[in-house]
C-alpha cells in the first residue's frame, strides 16, 4: 500500500523521481519554491521546462508551500541543488516530521568548506536516519522507464532497505550500501571529471584520450574516497564507475556539454546559459578542490578543470599542463 512521500525540488530529476515514486503507489507532493513554475507544473499536469512531453502520473501534486508538503509525509526525499543543500536542511529543521528521516538524491559538496552533505544533515537534523540515492541515472530516461539501477546509500541499513523499496520497481532496480561517504563523493567528484571529458573531447583529442581520462579520473575518486573513508568496492560499483563512465560519454550530461561548450570556446557563463539548468561540476570543481588540498590528495584533473572554471586558463592550456607531468607508476 502506497505512502505519503515529499519530495523537495521540482527541477528535472526532482519530477523524474516523483514520476518513479508514483508508478510505485505511493503519493508525492513534488516541492517547488518559485510560484509560477509551480503554476505551470499545475496547469499542465507536466514540467514543460525540464521534462517536456512527460506527463505526470495520477498522485502527484506540485506544492509551493513546505508546510503542507511535509504535512502528513511518511517520506521525504530531498533533490536539490548542492548550493541549496544547507538551506533546505535548515528550512526542515523546525518542519520534518520526527523520525522519518531524510534521503537526497544531490549529487555535491557544501560550496564553501567542501563538508559532504550528510554533515550538514547531521547538524541540522540530529537524530534522522541518513540516505543518498545515487547512480547512473539520466532524468528523462527514468521519467519515460526506460532500465535504471542506482544505488541507496546509509549507515542505517534498515533505513536503506526502506528507501530503496519506495524506488525500487517496474524497470527502476535500487541496491543498497552502507558507505554513505563513498558514495556521495563518487556522485560528487564524478561531475568534475565529466567536465574534463567534455573539455578533451570538444578539443577532439579522441577515443583514447577519454579512455585515459576517465580512468585516471577513477583513481582521483578513489584516493579522495580513501582519504575520508570510503570503501574501495564502492567505486567499482554503480555510484563510483557506473556513474563516472555515464557522466563522461553521454551528452545527456550537463557537466560533459559545459566541458564541449568550453573547448569551442565559450565562456563558463555562456555555457552555463546554453544549458538553462544547474551544472553541478562548476561549484563541485572549487569545493573538490578545498577537500583535496585540506586532506593533502593529489587530483590533477580535477585541479585543471578548476584552473580552466575559476582561474581563465584556456582549456588546450590546462589540457598541456596534464600531458607536461613527469611519468610515473601507474599505481602505488
Amino acid at each position: 500500500m502506497g505512502i505519503d512521500i515529499a519530495v523537495l525540488g521540482s527541477g528535472s530529476w526532482g519530477t523524474a523521481l516523483a514520476i518513479q515514486l508514483c508508478r510505485n503507489g505511493h503519493r508525492v507532493r513534488l516541492w517547488g519554491n518559485e510560484s509560477d513554475q509551480i503554476a505551470e507544473l499545475r496547469a499542465h499536469g507536466e514540467n514543460r521546462r525540464f521534462l517536456p512531453g512527460v506527463p505526470f502520473p495520477p498522485g502527484l501534486v506540485p506544492q509551493q508551500s513546505l508546510e503542507e508538503t511535509l504535512s502528513g509525509a511518511a517520506a521525504c526525499l530531498a533533490v536539490v541543488p548542492s548550493h541549496a543543500f544547507a538551506e533546505v536542511i535548515t528550512a526542515l529543521g523546525t518542519r520534518l516530521p520526527r523520525g522519518i528521516g531524510l534521503a537526497w538524491a544531490t549529487k555535491g559538496l557544501e560550496p564553501q568548506s567542501g563538508a559532504l552533505l550528510h554533515t550538514l544533515a547531521e547538524r541540522g537534523l540530529p537524530g534522522e536516519s541518513l540516505a543518498i540515492v545515487s547512480g547512473p541515472s539520466f532524468a528523462r530516461e527514468v521519467a519515460i522507464g526506460l532500465p535504471t539501477a542506482v544505488t541507496v546509500a546509509s549507515e542505517d541499513q534498515a533505513f536503506a532497505r526502506r528507501t530503496a523499496g519506495l524506488l525500487h520497481g517496474g524497470r527502476f532496480r535500487a541496491y543498497t550500501s552502507s558507505d554513505l561517504v563513498g558514495v556521495e563523493i563518487c556522485g560528487a567528484a564524478k561531475n568534475v571529471l565529466a567536465i574534463a571529458t567534455g573539455i578533451a573531447d570538444g578539443l577532439g583529442f579522441g577515443a583514447n584520450s577519454r579512455a585515459a581520462l576517465i580512468t585516471r579520473g577513477l583513481s582521483e575518486l578513489i584516493r579522495l574516497g580513501a582519504a575520508l573513508g570510503g570503501r574501495p568496492e564502492t567505486f567499482m560499483g554503480l555510484a563510483g564507475v557506473g556513474d563516472l563512465v555515464l557522466t563522461c560519454t553521454d551528452d545527456q550530461s550537463r557537466n560533459r556539454r559545459l566541458g564541449l561548450a568550453l573547448a569551442r570556446g565559450a565562456s563558463v557563463a555562456q555555457a552555463r546559459a546554453a544549458i538553462g539548468q544547474e551544472v553541478e561540476g562548476v561549484i563541485t570543481a572549487a569545493a573538490v578542490r578545498t577537500l583535496a588540498h585540506r586532506l593533502g590528495v593529489e587530483m590533477p584533473i580535477s585541479e585543471q578543470v578548476y584552473q580552466v572554471l575559476y582561474e581563465g586558463v584556456p582549456p588546450l592550456a590546462a589540457t598541456a599542463a596534464l600531458l607536461e607531468r613527469e611519468p610515473k607508476a601507474e599505481f602505488g
